[in-house]
């Protein structure tokens, strides 16, 4: 069975939509060269936001064994900033799953922003932020 990352979520105000992507295996694992992946391009504007995450987040259970509805809950905060989105997600997700997760999860959040930094000459700035829950983390 192949490993693969979950697709990445894109938060536009308002909206969560998955971006399709060629599925890929994790960085550093199975074959490494350029051969070996797809470049896909999709539209990253002004005040959106790119959020990377791990089957950890989607695959957490709650007591009653239903996963966790990644999508629909990031939708509630697609104007947040990256820390406070990721803070709403790790708050709700822990609180899904009973307080307590059995599998690792990652979060990072990017957002694209126009705000051009002062060491920056030009206005595309890309900001972004992680969230990392595992065994190895105390909470």
């Amino acid at each position: 069975m192949a490993v693969h990352h979950p697709p990445p979520l894109l938060l536009r105000p308002g909206e969560a939509v998955t971006v399709l992507v060629h599925p890929a295996p994790p960085l550093g694992v199975g074959r490494t060269g350029p051969e070996d992946y797809t470049l896909d391009v999709f539209s990253f504007e002004p005040g959106d936001t790119l959020l990377l995450y791990t089957d950890g987040v989607i695959e957490a259970r709650d007591p009653a064994g239903g996963f966790y509805p990644f999508t629909e809950r990031a939708a509630q905060w697609t104007e947040s900033s990256p820390e406070t989105l990721l803070h709403h997600i790790r708050r709700d997700l822990l609180a899904h799953a009973g307080g307590r997760l059995d599998d690792d999860a990652a979060l990072i959040a990017i957002r694209r922003t126009t705000t051009p930094h002062p060491s920056r000459r030009h206005g595309r700035l890309i900001h972004g932020s992680g969230f990392r829950h595992g065994s190895a983390t105390s909470q």
